[in-house]
């Protein structure tokens, strides 16, 4: 059982959030006493106890993150290194990895106190460019830096070449990352026990031009040949853009660590894809 409960609140919450959170916390306080946040967490309970961040990971054996996926995406890169395992609550809207609702929250958390729970390892994403070295857990995105603009570049794996292409750019994203962005660009959706990669090349100028799914084991290298600007862009899920110059390239490789997710027993992917993605719904009913 779970002893030492860390609890992260999304940036910026509005007074109900605030209070949804703290009424999570009395339901934990049922079950611990020893609950934590970070310094300036903007959670005023009494149960809980604020740490500053080197404290605050070391005393806690359990995180919950209450947000929307963003939130989970930011705990993830500051925890990455860290051995406990997070739960996402949602409190915003498609939530895919923030997966339990507020409603849920009460059984869903006595589940994983009565050891009823499954832990999941997502894979992450790492490029080495330049003097950079970034990871993501939903993807990584090379854009030519100008709006409607193709760049042209070279893919290989595992130092062969796969192809040559001109596009707005490529997305190499993880399972995880395949329900998110990745499937707006028209990738597949993966199952995240799955070891792959889904490359898509964004709007590209060939007709023929597909995702390609790979094992993450492979090496990458995208070789910038040439764009509309001094500069392409490198973005990790969704943060800022990093210049890096035409003639260079990118090494895409699976990160050592992963990020550990844990899930009720009774956790079920597909529920959360009709229910996030609108699958099966009835297109011919009335709306009320």
């Amino acid at each position: 059982m779970f002893e030492n409960i860390g609890i992260v609140l999304k940036n910026n919450p509005t007074t109900k959030d605030i209070s949804v959170v703290n009424s999570i916390i009395d339901i934990l306080s049922k079950n611990t006493k020893n609950l934590f946040s970070e310094e300036g967490s903007n959670l005023s309970s009494s149960h809980i106890v604020e740490h500053k961040d080197d404290v605050f990971k070391n005393s806690i054996d359990l995180l919950i993150v209450c947000g929307g996926d963003g939130t989970l995406l930011a705990a993830a890169r500051k925890f990455v290194n860290e051995d406990f395992p997070i739960l996402g609550i949602n409190l915003g809207t498609l939530g895919f990895l923030t997966e339990i609702n507020v409603d849920d929250f009460e059984l869903a958390i006595k589940d994983i106190f009565n050891g009823d729970y499954v832990i999941e390892e997502r894979s992450l994403v790492e490029a080495h460019f330049s003097n950079n070295e970034v990871f993501g857990l939903n993807e990584i995105l090379i854009h030519s830096g100008s709006y409607a603009q193709l760049m042209r570049y070279r893919l290989l794996i595992d130092n062969k070449t796969v192809y040559e292409q001109r596009s707005d750019g490529l997305i190499i994203a993880t399972p995880t990352g395949s329900s998110a962005y990745a499937l707006s660009a028209g990738g597949s959706i993966i199952h995240p026990e799955l070891d792959l990669w889904n490359i898509i090349p964004m709007m590209s100028q060939s007709l023929s031009s597909r995702p390609l799914i790979v094992s993450n084991n492979k090496s990458l290298e995208i070789q910038l040949i040439q764009g509309p600007l001094e500069n392409a862009m490198v973005c990790v899920d969704g943060q800022k853009d990093i210049p890096i110059q035409y003639d260079d390239s990118i090494t895409i490789r699976k990160k050592d660590s992963v990020l550990k997710i844990i899930h009720p027993i009774n956790n079920d992917f597909y529920n959360a894809c009709r229910e996030k993605l609108g699958w099966s719904l009835d297109i011919t009913a009335k709306k009320p």
